[in-house]
């Protein structure tokens, strides 16, 4: 699982006009959920079921 800030220098997600992080390949917007088991949240794609994590 990479962190968003990867996803975004890859190009795998964007940020549309209100900031909100997007798939690119799906064009959905994130959804966030808590991370369990660790510090941050895990954003995932409900389309494709992609997910990366955002830390802090």
């Amino acid at each position: 699982m990479d962190s968003v800030r990867k996803g975004l220098r890859v190009g795998d997600l964007q940020k549309d006009t209100y900031e909100r992080l997007r798939c690119s390949a799906c064009e959905v917007t994130l959804e966030t959920e808590d991370d369990p088991d660790g510090v941050g949240q895990i954003r995932s794609c409900p389309g494709c079921g992609s997910a990366w994590r955002r830390l802090g």
